[in-house]
């Protein structure tokens, strides 16, 4: 098994944390508080070519594989969880569901837009009453003539308010269950489409988060992705890739919280010695080292696989299962180990347990991650 990384790789990591640094971690804090979207580094973000690090140059991507985009987004994750999700679901959710099932006008027409970063993307799947059974979509999309009529609403949709395109699931023939729902792009912008208030957040605050309601909005019937009923298919297979995205991200986070707590621990005294000499502190600091390194071996064994043509599925949701996991854990030993200068925004930590949480929400809860495992296993 090869465990080295290809020099290319290794150049996007140091470009990604370079960026972080300089771009994004001056204002990470401010945007926290605030909840200000950070446009202006997403613009630059897809300068960079990370908003379709995966796309073929043919539509403005990058061209580079899924392992690449993994070690980006933990640098970029390590300094901002909310910039991170917001790329991951721009290349994941977004960008790769319409090279691969797109139509040649899709893809003209808006993956390359999305791809070069000059407009952003959003999933739209989950309802009121469909988000960890997303079958149950009560959103609909009837024919008539060259377009569809689309009504509905949408829950917790990342991106929600900033986003220019969304990939919208809809039932299209509601007798058919799971295979009677559709896939459709719809713009920013479009008659009786309206965004909910931005959701106030526990974390990944400079994130926006809202609803999304449709009111007859007139679809064209070319921006049907894929063709009618394969919605459902196209959701699951690209909240596979969606679940490597977050795995990274959590392990960004889980990594900022192990550098943060080495470099407390030489700088606080106790007891007459920096407490990075007691062996309490070492064992969690031990522990935590140990934890990050297991995630990443699931997480880019998952995105090898995906690279390689293999199945992934069970291997994703085991990535994202643990990587948040271990992400809330990592986030709550910095507390511990920070002590009372861990409760407060100035050390940085507390965000890190913050923003840790949601990893193991979306994009499937960690007990949907445990029953996608356990079906592969019952069913191999």
């Amino acid at each position: 098994m090869e465990f080295e990384f290809t020099n290319e790789q290794k150049i996007i990591r140091q470009t990604a944390k370079e960026f972080a640094e300089a771009e994004i971690a001056p204002s990470s804090i401010e945007r926290d508080i605030s909840g200000k979207f950070p446009t202006e580094i997403v613009k630059k973000l897809g300068e960079l070519g990370f908003m379709g690090i995966m796309v073929h140059p043919d539509y403005e991507g990058a061209g580079l594989d899924t392992v690449s985009h993994v070690l980006a987004l933990i640098e970029i994750s390590k300094v901002d969880a909310s910039v991170g999700v917001i790329m991951s679901v721009n290349n994941s959710l977004v960008c790769f569901g319409l090279e691969k099932y797109g139509s040649d006008f899709i893809k003209k027409k808006y993956l390359t837009q999305l791809a070069s970063g000059q407009k952003l993307g959003a999933f739209a799947l989950s309802e009121p009453e469909a988000g960890s059974d997303a079958t149950k979509q009560k959103t609909s999309a009837v024919k008539d003539g060259d377009n569809y009529i689309l009504n509905g609403t949408k829950n917790w949709i990342t991106n929600g308010q900033s986003a220019d395109y969304f990939l919208v699931m809809a039932s299209t023939d509601k007798s058919k269950e799971s295979k009677g729902i559709s896939t459709f792009l719809v713009e920013k912008g479009w008659d009786g489409f309206e965004h909910g208030k931005k959701e106030d957040k526990l974390g990944i605050r400079s994130s926006d988060t809202c609803s999304l309601s449709f009111s007859n909005v007139k679809i064209p019937v070319e921006n049907l992705i894929w063709e009618e009923g394969k919605g459902f298919n196209f959701a699951m297979e690209t909240l596979n890739g969606g679940r490597i995205g977050i795995a990274a991200q959590a392990i960004g986070i889980a990594e900022a919280s192990l550098e943060a707590s080495i470099k407390y621990s030489k700088e606080r005294n106790a007891f007459d010695s920096a407490i990075s000499n007691l062996q309490a502190i070492q064992f969690k600091l031990a522990d935590m080292a140990v934890k990050i390194d297991a995630a990443k071996l699931l997480t880019f064994r998952a995105a090898s696989f995906k690279d390689a043509g293999e199945k992934y599925f069970k291997e994703a949701a085991m990535a994202k299962l643990y990587a948040s996991k271990i992400a809330v854990e990592c986030a709550l030993e910095a507390i511990q180990i920070h002590g009372g200068y861990g409760y407060v925004r100035e050390y940085l930590v507390e965000r890190y347990l913050r923003d840790a949480k949601i990893t193991e929400i979306y994009e499937g809860t960690s007990e949907i991650q445990r029953l996608v495992i356990a079906r592969a296993l019952l069913n191999s």
